[in-house]
């Protein structure tokens, strides 16, 4: 089968509708352009549950954080896509949560074998996500 840059398209159009990416799609696009491929390959809709970070005493602290995990394809999808890894190897991204977007970094998780979307307190106030919260994100790879 001949890729042409429209037959290319449609499949992003396709998979990012889906929410899905496929990662050697996103891994070949990056190898042959030379830099990560622009627009619906690099965002992902995930979906899952909003859980607080807890200290090693289980208690979780003043001030935790909460996260949203990103695993399976997703994460294999970033992972491929994403080639400016930053401090702890992090990848910048633009996160969408119902009306609120923001600049932030996923950063990788060797438990979950992906990645964690850190949600702020002021993202958090302004949708009304407490822990346990089922959440849809849309997120996109950021320069």
């Amino acid at each position: 089968m001949v890729c042409t840059s429209r037959s290319l398209r449609k499949t992003d159009s396709v998979a990012h509708r889906a929410g899905l990416v496929d990662a050697d799609l996103a891994r070949f696009l990056r190898d042959e352009l030379g830099h990560a491929p622009t627009g619906s390959v690099g965002q992902w809709d995930v979906r899952g549950p909003v859980w607080l970070w807890q200290g090693s005493d289980g208690a979780p602290a003043k001030g935790s954080w909460y996260f949203l995990t990103i695993d399976g394809e997703t994460a294999q999808a970033i992972r491929a896509a994403a080639t400016n890894a930053a401090a702890w190897g992090s990848v910048y991204v633009e996160a969408t949560i119902g009306n609120t977007t923001w600049r932030t970094s996923l950063f990788p998780s060797k438990q979950a074998g992906g990645w964690l979307l850190p949600l702020k307190a002021a993202v958090r106030k302004a949708e009304k996500i407490v822990e346990g919260t089922e959440v849809e994100a849309r997120l996109a790879l950021a320069s």
